[in-house]
C-alpha cells in the first residue's frame, strides 16, 4: 500500500530499543505516510530505566503501556507489543502500522501484518537485524531522525506580528512544505495543509489573521504559490507551493 495521507496508522514503541531524542523527528516521518490513530509505547514504567521517556509522552500524548518482567532474560515488552499489535490487526480498522525497535523478535509480527495486506513502516538503529529490516515495506533509520534539529514548534497566538516577520510560523511553514515536495520540487497545498493538522490538531491559519492556508502561505513571502488545471483540464485548480529559493 503506497504512502496516503489519509492512512491510518498504529504506533507501537519498544521503549527498551528506542531513545526519546527520536521522537520529534519520528512523528513527523509518521505524518508522511498517514495519522496516527494509536499511539503506544511498551517498557516496564515502575523502575527509573525509562524516565527519559516520561515527559516526552505527555508533551506528544503517546499511551504508556505497563509490562512488568517477569523473569530475568526475557524480554515481556516485546510478547505484550506483539500481542497488542495482533489486536488491533483484528480489528481491521489500521492501514498499516509503524513498530519502532531494533529487536529481530518483530520480525514475524511484520511479516504477519504484511500477509494481510497492511504497510508495515520499521523504525530502528544502524544494529538492527536485516531479517527486520526486510520484513518491512520500508525502514528508516532512527539516527537520520535523531540527527535532524528538532521540528519547529507551533508559535502561540502572535501579538500583531506581521507572518513575514513570523520565524516560528516561518519554520513551521518549510518543514510542512519540505516534508510534502514531490520529485519537481513542488507540493501540493492541500498535502501541506494535512501534514500540518495531523503534526499540531491546534494549528489554525486564522490565528495568524488568515482564513485560508494559501492567503496566509502568501503573506509569509516566503514561498511561490502555482495554481494549475485539474485532471483532464476541470475548472477545479490545484494549489503548489514551494520556497522561494527552490530552483
Amino acid at each position: 500500500m503506497a504512502a496516503n495521507a489519509t492512512s491510518r496508522l498504529a504506533v507501537l514503541i519498544d521503549a527498551d530499543n528506542a531513545q526519546p531524542a527520536i521522537i520529534d523527528g519520528l512523528l513527523a516521518e509518521v505524518a508522511k505516510y498517514g495519522t496516527a490513530h494509536v499511539k503506544r509505547i511498551y517498557g516496564d514504567w515502575t523502575g527509573t530505566r525509562l524516565s527519559g521517556w516520561k515527559q516526552t509522552l505527555l508533551v506528544h500524548s503517546i499511551q504508556p503501556i505497563q509490562q512488568f518482567g517477569y523473569t530475568s532474560g526475557k524480554n515481556a515488552t516485546d510478547s505484550a507489543m506483539i500481542i497488542d499489535a495482533m489486536d488491533l490487526l483484528y480489528t481491521a480498522r489500521f492501514d498499516g502500522f509503524c513498530i519502532v525497535s531494533s529487536d529481530s523478535d518483530f520480525t514475524r509480527l511484520a511479516a504477519r501484518i504484511r500477509e494481510s495486506g497492511l504497510t508495515v513502516y520499521g523504525f530502528g538503529e544502524q544494529k538492527t537485524p536485516a531479517p527486520f529490516v526486510r520484513a518491512c515495506d520500508r525502514f528508516i533509520y532512527t539516527e537520520v531522525l535523531s540527527g535532524k534539529e528538532e521540528e519547529p514548534k507551533l508559535a502561540p497566538l502572535p501579538e500583531k506580528v506581521e507572518p513575514a516577520k513570523n520565524k516560528p510560523l516561518l519554520g513551521l511553514l518549510s518543514a510542512a512544505v519540505d516534508a510534502s515536495l514531490d520529485d519537481s520540487g513542488w507540493a501540493h497545498l492541500g498535502e501541506v495543509g494535512n501534514y500540518l493538522v495531523k503534526r499540531y490538531p491546534e494549528f489554525d491559519s486564522r490565528q495568524y489573521g488568515h482564513a485560508k492556508l494559501k492567503d496566509l502561505v502568501l503573506a509569509t513571502k516566503g514561498f511561490e504559490i502555482e495554481s494549475r488545471a485539474g485532471v483532464a483540464g476541470g475548472a477545479k485548480t490545484i494549489v503548489y507551493v514551494r520556497a522561494r529559493n527552490m530552483k
